[in-house]
């Protein structure tokens, strides 16, 4: 059954999916950094969600929804509009090009996050992994 796209359900697969993907824990040995995916409303999406990922070592100790910024604060804060996320997942855009260009912007150190591609890539992946079910627009 697909899970719906941004939603406590959905980041709660992704960790599931990162904790079962031996190429991101080999990929993300070394991460140490949690992260908040701030999904802003756009024709997708009517209002704002926040999911919150810990990203230790390989593995996800912890994801769920967020209610506010200031509820909890992480090392990053990835945030773009859910049809950007929705493209980025569906592989038809690429997160680096997406960071560059700033349609995803990055609230964090962008020197860890460039040092760390291939590890951004695999979470990606597991990502991609998730049975999603997105938004279509009204």
């Amino acid at each position: 059954m697909s899970i719906p796209f941004p939603s406590d359900a959905w980041v709660k697969a992704l960790k599931d999916v990162v904790n079962s993907d031996a190429d991101y824990a080999q990929a993300a040995q070394n991460w140490e950094a949690d992260v908040i995916f701030h999904v802003e409303p756009d024709s997708l999406l009517p209002k704002p969600m926040l999911m919150y990922v810990d990203l230790w070592h390989g593995q996800c100790r912890d994801a769920y929804e967020v209610a506010s910024l200031d509820d909890k604060k992480a090392a990053f804060v990835l945030a773009a509009p859910a049809s950007v996320l929705i493209r980025i997942i569906q592989g038809k855009l690429d997160p680096m090009q997406a960071m560059i260009t700033r349609q995803l912007k990055v609230h964090g150190s962008m020197v860890y996050m460039m040092k760390n591609v291939p590890t951004v890539l695999k979470f990606v992946k597991c990502a991609s992994k998730v049975d999603s079910e997105f938004p279509v627009a009204q």
